[in-house]
């Protein structure tokens, strides 16, 4: 047996590297994708989410109800982005998440701070995701003190001194008790969908090519958009699978409430599992083999994770970082399912996430069937 030789040892290293360099996709990941992730998600997670989509329903024109109102803006948590007419629109408003705040301000506002009795005004949270409401929640409890502090002078200066002159309220709706895993195990359904169906179809469409086999399936006169629908079809089982064993399993070991919106729920779980299926067949047209396949499978679920607002807060992120989360599909099936289950919506209140689901769905299979090849190079 001969020694070790450095020379030798030299030679396979120069080896390896002009193979790694011939591989220009798994080259570029090495070096781009761990840039890419430190700078997108150093920048855009944030675990305390300010300026938060805010409605209010001022029922009183008055200066200290205008002071108040300004005081919640000023705590830099809240952001008045609609003004309701009434309360059915503030509880519309929460309930398609289009605010995360509904605040009323009675129409007896001045009339009681002026007579000591200190009013009430409610604050409406949508506490499906305690965290991203919690910090502006805390922030309230100091509002009373401060809001009017400018404006009782005169007769009403005493009014303050004693007790708070109103009562901040916060109703934490859907979530009252602020547990974490209703909003953390239905979200793990998209989350695990991605990850097995996504992967799993890359993967194996990939190994086919490696081993040779998808030369035969090549040659017979199977279209392209046949071979896509028998080959996916399968997994669509997995997946419904999947679900029905995660829903159960959330409702018996979590408690999580299954509070209605069965048909959007089934509609969204379709679609999802439809585009996470044709995204693994698009991967696998452009890897050349199972680790590109796997590395770019873990390049989409990664910002999956991190982007869509199933690990930290949505709103918390800078627009920009929104921006690419709302081209995430799992950023719009999570709403789905937790919108379904704990809020109850239907699929006409959540028609938006449909759609946009649904033009994934579109888009992901077009290039699916563009990037196949009827031949093997």
């Amino acid at each position: 047996m001969n020694g070790l030789s450095g020379l030798r040892i030299w030679a396979v290293v120069v080896k390896e590297f002009k193979q790694l360099t011939r591989d220009r996709l798994t080259y570029a990941m090495i070096l781009v994708l761990p840039v890419v992730q430190l700078v997108l998600f150093g920048y855009a997670i944030n675990t305390e989410p300010r300026l938060l989509p805010t409605a209010v329903l001022v029922q009183e024109d008055s200066r200290l109800a205008r002071s108040a109102l300004a005081a919640l803006q000023n705590s830099d948590f809240f952001e008045i982005t609609h003004t309701a007419r009434s309360p059915a629109e503030i509880d519309r408003l929460i309930r398609r998440g289009e605010v995360l705040f509904g605040v009323t301000i009675p129409g007896d506002f001045t009339r009681r701070v002026a007579r000591g009795d200190a009013p009430r005004i409610l604050v409406e949270a949508d506490a499906t995701d305690p965290s991203a409401t919690a910090g502006a929640a805390a922030a309230l409890a100091v509002l009373p003190q401060s809001a009017l502090a400018h404006d009782l002078t005169g007769a009403l200066s005493q009014r303050g001194l004693a007790q708070a002159p109103f009562e901040v309220v916060v109703h934490r709706r859907y979530n009252p008790e602020a547990v974490t895993a209703y909003n953390i195990v239905p979200g793990l359904l998209g989350v695990i969908l991605s990850m097995t169906l996504v992967m799993m179809t890359a993967l194996s469409m990939t190994r086919e090519a490696e081993r040779g086999t998808l030369e035969s399936l090549l040659a017979t006169p199977v279209e392209p958009i046949e071979v896509m629908i028998g080959k996916l079809a399968p997994y669509v089982l997995v997946g419904l699978t999947q679900t029905l064993v995660i829903l159960a399993l959330s409702r018996l070991l979590f408690g999580v409430p299954m509070a209605g919106g069965w048909v959007g729920l089934s509609l969204g779980v379709a679609l999802f599992i439809v585009g996470s299926l044709s995204l693994g067949f698009l991967i696998s047209t452009v890897s050349r083999s199972q680790l590109q396949a796997m590395q770019m499978s873990v390049f989409y679920i990664m910002p999956s994770i991190l982007l869509s607002g199933f690990m930290f807060p949505f709103r918390g992120m800078p627009e920009w970082a929104q921006a690419i989360g709302q081209v995430i599909p799992v950023t719009h099936f999570l709403r789905i399912v937790r919108g379904a289950l704990l809020k109850g919506l239907g699929a006409d209140e959540m028609w938006r996430e449909l759609v946009a689901l649904a033009a994934f769905v579109c888009a992901v299979t077009a290039l699916a069937m563009a990037r196949y090849r009827r031949t093997l190079d």
